[in-house]
């Protein structure tokens, strides 16, 4: 696989096959096939090959690729050109954008021919994100679409382009699932169709593992107008869909009726996770007088602040690097990111008064087996300042930007380092970020069963995941 120049990731034959058995049989005579973002034409061809096969019934089947990199127009050319003995097939190769395209069509414009409505769509569209001044952007807006990255996109431009009852199937990044930049797609995409099937790849690196893909993939098939129902759920550990596993979840289940931002769950099991099952385990943040926030210092914006060691007018800044564990290092020797931050009337606000804090880290990498990992700040690692920076990579439990009682901010952590904390979260979120919106969402115990987990960790000299896990099943209301 290669990544090509415009954030296109080319589809293995396997996912390319798995997508294309995805769409259901139809009393449709005829396709109009979209392929946005076509590549090589991998997605065009798995599709086709089913046709021949006998996976479809239609006598004629008729697609339009688009591909805007010059580069890949000859091999996209050659895949179709193995088609070309076949009558009832027909192809338009379009080199041009492919959301100008879609959107001409949609308003409208006099000036250009509008594309047909298509009964199927296949695609891997690219992934990049989408400036707020780009012309882009300002074109999405015209067709009444609100979304930060080309992958999301290509689907609702595909999606808007499906005639009624038409089919999609997409694989895309899993982000789009949960925060409040992908709420307008998300709302946009259920307002329209029925989601029928995701498949999730629960190795971050797998699907595509030659790439820097920093997050998990799923392969969502939609209906265009179809009346949502269930919805079928697979996973695989890698694109080999090895160990592959299927359930079949109500719709509630994976999009609560209640919330607001529409989140898109993926249940990996059809057994509840023990977060769901306690009834202790219930509270927002605010209810128990807690806030979460980004880390304030962004070090490159105060890089004439920082330094190396700490000094004689400089605080302690904290880094995720600086926690191990239960352990805080600081000041690390060799460390490759400043240890302090002067105090003066320019940092002055960016700074937290030296106390416990709970903290949480925003990015785990590929190869961890946790998304959230929590720890504590003790004051008396840091007994003559008054002040304390946190780098924007750490995510800060705190009342009114001050500390926590001890107990509590223990007490934060051991439940946070929960694995069944860990096994929620990854319900609705496939990223390698964590951010303060997702803590936020969290259900939380009472705030006085989280400082009873806080004197239980105080106290507990080798708090193993076996230990932490056993305390959330003797969780008091």
């Amino acid at each position: 696989m290669k990544k090509a120049a415009l954030g296109q990731f080319f589809t293995p034959g396997k996912i390319a096959r798995f997508m294309a058995s995805l769409f259901t049989q139809t009393d449709n005579t005829s396709c109009r096939l979209l392929d946005a973002g076509a590549g090589i034409g991998s997605l065009s061809a798995a599709f086709l090959e089913r046709w021949i096969s006998g996976g479809f019934n239609f006598k004629h089947v008729s697609v339009d690729a688009f591909e805007i990199d010059e580069t890949l127009l000859p091999d996209l050319t050659r895949s179709i050109e193995g088609y070309k003995t076949y009558t009832d097939i027909t192809f338009n190769i379009r080199n041009n954008d492919f959301i100008e395209a879609a959107v001409d069509s949609l308003c409208g414009n006099l000036f250009v021919k509008a594309l047909p409505k298509y009964s199927h769509t296949i695609l891997n569209p690219p992934y990049k994100k989408i400036r707020n001044n780009s012309l882009h952007r300002a074109m999405l807006r015209q067709a009444g679409i609100e979304t930060v990255n080309l992958y999301s996109a290509f689907v609702a431009l595909s999606l808007a382009l499906l005639n009624d009852n038409g089919q999609l199937v997409a694989i895309i990044p899993r982000s789009f699932c949960n925060g409040p930049y992908y709420h307008p797609f998300r709302k946009f995409i259920l307002e329209r169709a029925a989601l029928q099937h995701i498949h999730l790849f629960t190795s971050r690196n797998n699907a595509f593992k030659d790439d820097d893909v920093l997050q998990e993939n799923v392969i969502i098939m939609m209906k265009r107008g179809g009346q949502q129902g269930d919805v079928a759920i697979t996973t695989s550990n890698d694109a080999n869909f090895t160990n592959m596993k299927s359930f079949v979840h109500p719709f509630h289940a994976i999009v609560s009726p209640d919330d607001s931002q529409i989140f898109i769950h993926v249940p990996t099991s059809l057994e509840k996770n023990a977060i769901e099952l306690s009834e202790s385990i219930r509270y927002s943040l605010d209810e128990i007088g807690i806030m979460v926030s980004t880390g304030p210092v962004v070090d490159f914006r105060l890089k004439e602040h920082l330094d190396e060691m700490p000094g004689a007018t400089s605080v302690p800044l904290l880094y995720p690097g600086h926690f191990n564990g239960r352990t805080i290092h600081w000041p690390k020797l060799k460390f490759n990111k400043p240890n302090a931050i002067n105090r003066n009337e320019k940092t002055e606000k960016w700074l937290y008064p030296n106390g416990f804090y709970c903290i949480v880290r925003r990015f785990s990498s590929k190869e961890e087996k946790r998304r959230i990992v929590a720890g504590v700040v003790d004051p008396d690692c840091f007994s003559d300042t008054e002040m304390l920076g946190f780098e924007n990579h750490l995510n800060v439990f705190h009342e009114g930007k001050k500390g926590l009682p001890k107990s509590l901010a223990y007490g934060l952590a051991t439940f946070l380092n929960t694995t069944a904390v860990d096994e929620n979260f990854r319900c609705f979120n496939g990223h390698t970020q964590v951010n303060a919106t997702d803590l936020r969402r969290i259900k939380y115990p009472s705030r006085q069963a989280l400082m009873n987990m806080g004197e239980w960790s105080i106290h507990c000299k080798n708090p193993t995941q076996v230990l932490i896990d056993e305390q959330l099943k003797n969780l008091d209301i």
